[in-house]
């Protein structure tokens, strides 16, 4: 894999910005998950937590123990020297998704601006594999890249207030689903009956940064069925 030129930024008192180019792209997750795969590797005492999204890691340390240049200067020559490899096999997720036009609410105004039938939008939707290119604004919302071009569509320009949990919706080239009722901005055309974050578990979000989505339909009356069992995703393999 090429190395990135990095910035390396604080944030705050007590973290580490690190960016590559601002772009959605799998190769440069890629490069991220190697970096953070090395930083976890070393166990640095003073190294206390570790996030990262799209383009971006986000160094948490104790700034008591460490200085900002001091630890810079560590993770600089961790991720110019020695090879960048990551020996994983990505888990691909398989979510049902009942794109009724009682969830999907924007469904009708979809297929007017990009003149599709509701059923061409739904198959377009599931025909793809999606990548999770991060984890926020919320505890388990996924941002999916890899949606069709013909299913881009800008966000709300006045978020709802509240957009039920389990809806999937569109903003610009990504896709998602909100993970908890919240306000929110997507265009809204399904909705999920699994649940994808638990705070009372071990793990509250099975699903991790670099892991498939693919997402399959179901009807109303099967929604409400897996709805009541609050099923979590499944496998389809890893």
């Amino acid at each position: 894999m090429s190395n990135y030129k990095l910035t390396y930024k604080p944030l705050g008192s007590g973290a580490i910005l690190i960016t590559w180019p601002a772009i959605i792209s799998e190769e440069i997750l890629l490069d991220i998950r190697c970096f953070v795969s090395k930083i976890e590797n070393i166990k640095h005492k003073e190294i206390l937590d570790i996030n990262f999204i799209y383009n971006s890691i986000l160094v948490s340390y104790n700034y008591l123990s460490v200085g900002f240049d001091e630890l810079v200067l560590v993770l600089k020559s961790m991720y110019e020297e020695g090879e960048n490899h990551l020996d994983v096999v990505n888990t691909v997720w398989n979510i049902p998704v009942c794109y009724s036009e009682e969830f999907g609410v924007d469904l009708a105004l979809l297929s007017s601006e990009k003149n599709m039938s509701i059923e061409e939008i739904v198959n377009l939707h599931c025909s793809v594999t999606y990548t999770v290119f991060g984890i926020g604004f919320l505890p388990g919302f996924l941002y999916l890249g890899g949606l069709p071009e013909k299913l881009h569509f800008s966000r709300k320009n006045t978020p709802r207030l509240i957009v039920p949990k389990g809806s999937v919706g569109i903003g610009g080239n990504q896709t998602g689903i909100y993970p908890q009722d919240s306000p929110g901005g997507w265009q809204l055309i399904g909705k999920s009956p699994v649940n994808l974050f638990d705070a009372t578990n071990e793990i509250p979000c099975d699903i991790t940064p670099g892991d498939r989505i693919q997402f399959f339909p179901i009807s109303v009356d099967e929604f409400h069925k897996q709805e009541v069992l609050q099923l979590k995703p499944t496998i389809i393999h890893d």
